[in-house]
């Protein structure tokens, strides 16, 4: 018997999580674990609210009120979830960069530019070279993760985290398609001078030869240079606004057909990229940039659920932009949202198997 056989055989999936264990209250290591989770710490660029950083701790925190029974899937907890131990250097060097970006994007929102300011140019490299840096490291340790066959997931910390993930991704799978549940498009060009702003996501993402396709879901918050490449991409980008989803709603049709079509726009292996702030705000408060309108939690695991019964495969995922406020209602959710996630990716890999 192995170990996770032994700790699977001795554990109570009805009982309170142990506060000694893992994720979710559950006994396994990420050796043991089918599904590894990554937490980055990390909101250097966010442009509005913060917390982000906190999300991860905050989700771990609140996982343990998770009830493990999934109606989509039997004994999903005896798969396996755990999560990776948290990276102080990435949060102690968010913290530093944080406040520099602070002073940056004041002498900004003044008029100053980086072009004229030397001050301003000096904090802009810093933080482009430290977003390299949290790239790089979150690249690698997918990569050792991948490389023992774990499935993946990513927990923000603010949207620019996941940009190193891809990348790994890329080098292990090859093409891919993005689904993007989230409130803003992130498709701006290096937003107030930062490369890998949580702003610019999907921009940088698209330089990654190995994405073929963005699938984007739920878009309510954009400008128009952002709405001009959804529009000119050739065929890579597809976006469903919230507006036009709503509107279709609204004309009588209905949720699972309007999935259809966002499913028929994916390629067989996707990656998903959810921010939380795609859901209705009620349920995400204190997330970064809060917009009103988006999706509650059943709709968004409903297209999930329906992607997995469609046979195509969810590579990876990341989960980012929760940031828990002072009542944690935000990490409640989100860590309600990790485990079904997790669930449902697991067994779309295991379709892949059978």
């Amino acid at each position: 018997m192995t170990s996770k056989e032994k700790k699977i055989s001795e554990f109570n999936p009805n009982e309170i999580g142990d506060a000694n264990a893992n994720l979710f209250g559950l006994p396994f290591t990420t050796d043991e674990a089918d599904v590894v989770i990554i937490p980055v710490p990390w909101e250097v660029t966010v442009s509005y609210g913060g917390g982000t950083a906190n999300g991860p701790d905050a989700v771990f925190d609140a996982s343990f009120q998770v009830d493990l029974f999934d109606p989509f899937v039997k004994d999903a907890w005896k798969n396996g979830v755990a999560m990776d131990e948290i990276n102080p250097e990435i949060k102690a060097k968010s913290e530093a960069l944080r406040t520099k970006a602070e002073h940056y994007i004041d002498l900004y929102a003044k008029g100053e530019s980086s072009s004229s300011n030397a001050e301003m140019k000096k904090i802009q490299s810093e933080i482009n070279a430290g977003s390299h840096w949290l790239n790089e490291t979150i690249q690698e340790r997918v990569t050792y993760f991948l490389k023992k066959n774990k499935i993946v997931g990513l927990l923000g910390g603010d949207h620019s985290t996941p940009f190193g993930m891809m990348q790994a991704l890329a080098a292990h799978f090859g093409n891919f398609g993005i689904l993007q549940i989230d409130a803003h498009a992130d498709l701006r060009d290096a937003y107030e001078g930062f490369e890998f702003s949580h702003a610019s996501i999907m921009f940088n993402a698209l330089k990654i030869p190995q994405v073929e396709k963005l699938v984007q879901v739920g878009i309510r918050d954009y400008c128009e240079a952002e709405f001009n490449i959804t529009q000119h991409s050739k065929g890579r980008v597809k976006t469903f606004f919230d507006r036009d989803i709503k509107h279709e709603m609204y004309s009588g049709a209905q949720w699972e057909s309007i999935c259809d079509k966002i499913i028929s726009e994916l390629p067989q292996n996707i990656y998903l990229s959810f921010d939380i702030d795609g859901l209705d705000p009620k349920l995400c408060p204190n997330t970064g940039t809060p917009v009103a309108g988006g999706f509650e939690t059943e709709q968004v695991l409903f297209l999930l659920e329906k992607i997995v019964r469609s046979g195509k495969k969810i590579i990876a995922f990341d989960i980012n932009e929760i940031s828990p406020g002072e009542d944690e209602w935000d990490a409640n959710v989100g860590a309600r949202l990790l485990y079904r996630i997790s669930n449902l990716v697991h067994t779309s890999n295991l379709n892949q198997k059978k």
